[in-house]
């Protein structure tokens, strides 16, 4: 899967960006037909201490899922956002195989 990373007022290091794509190769095993995923993370200027946002586009076969999660860590925010794109991944290809 193509992995494209895009970082907004911070400059990431390669260890979470390893972590990112770690964590989405593994989407792989709950659908195979995953063609690429686009993931913006964005720190936001706040008083807010959960000011780390991570977004995932996710491009399969005929759609595109997203999820957006915020948090104080980066860390934190992908291991949400992955909890969600894999149930919507989960949900996407149970509706497939029905139609």
């Amino acid at each position: 899967m193509d992995i494209q990373f895009q970082t907004l007022n911070f400059k990431a290091d390669k260890k979470l960006l390893d972590l990112v794509t770690s964590k989405l190769s593994k989407l792989e095993h709950f659908y195979d037909k995953i063609i690429d995923a686009n993931v913006y993370l964005k720190v936001q200027k706040s008083d807010d201490k959960e000011n780390k946002i991570i977004e995932i586009k996710l491009n399969v076969s005929q759609t595109t899922l997203f999820v957006e999660e915020k948090d104080k860590t980066f860390e934190i925010a992908l291991d949400k956002a992955e909890d969600a794109i894999k149930s919507m991944l989960i949900k996407y290809k149970q509706k497939m195989t029905q139609s």
